[in-house]
């Protein structure tokens, strides 16, 4: 368990309205450069330098130098699990004033699809035989298994690597879960090249295409208006 005073300085550098927009903004999973973070923020160039400075010493953000920019992300998948379990505790009550309906509908949660869609997604592949839940996680069966193989993911390859195959991931804004882990993050992958998802200018929004709608349709039964 941790110590309450490490979780309170943790909740200090995710808490400032600034920096908790930075980790918003780099959820998307692209990383940043800190004028494009700073911009986002909306605060000045050495205000932005000084969260960022607090975000690596906190463990948070990780950077990488390339040429004369550097690059900050999330350290990690787990920051983005944790940022998005803090979305839980928002009272579902206030989740359709305080996000935007095309972000509830579908958005990334760091390299998986969550929200409306995510969701639909997931559950449309439970109906179908395709994916089993437990309080472990999910797991293919071997008609999933095959069914994702149709769609470009090598399964074997993910169950090799060190990543957890299929996470549970509890969706703050639907209150179920979306796919997460090795395969939501392949799934994500293959439905953008696919062109089925495309992701909106601003944001960490998706927009679901028309061969999304009618692929979706024919091969999991799910439609929206």
């Amino acid at each position: 368990m941790p110590h309450p005073i490490d979780l309170a300085h943790l909740a200090s550098l995710i808490g400032d309205p600034a920096r908790a927009m930075m980790l918003s903004r780099l959820m998307e999973g692209p990383a940043r450069t800190a004028g494009e973070l700073s911009r986002d923020a909306r605060v000045s160039p050495q205000t932005a330098s000084g969260h960022l400075a607090k975000l690596l010493s906190g463990g948070l953000l990780g950077v990488e130098a390339q040429g004369r920019h550097r690059y900050y992300r999330l350290a990690g998948p787990e920051v983005a699990r944790a940022l998005e379990a803090l979305g839980l505790l928002v009272p579902l009550r206030a989740a359709p004033m305080s996000t935007p309906e095309p972000l509830r509908f579908a958005r990334t949660c760091y390299d998986h699809l969550a929200g409306t869609l995510g969701v639909a997604l997931a559950e449309g592949m439970e109906r179908r035989g395709l994916l089993e839940s437990s309080e472990e996680g999910f797991a293919l069966t071997p008609p999933g298994a095959e069914f994702v193989a149709h769609w470009g993911v090598d399964v074997e390859a993910l169950t090799r690597g060190r990543r957890a195959f299929a996470k549970r991931c509890l969706d703050w804004s639907e209150r179920r879960a979306h796919i997460g882990g090795a395969l939501g993050a392949a799934l994500a992958e293959r439905l953008f090249a696919m062109r089925w998802l495309a992701r909106r200018t601003e944001g960490r929004g998706v927009r679901l295409t028309v061969e999304g709608r009618t692929g979706f349709e024919r091969e999991l039964g799910l439609s929206w208006p």
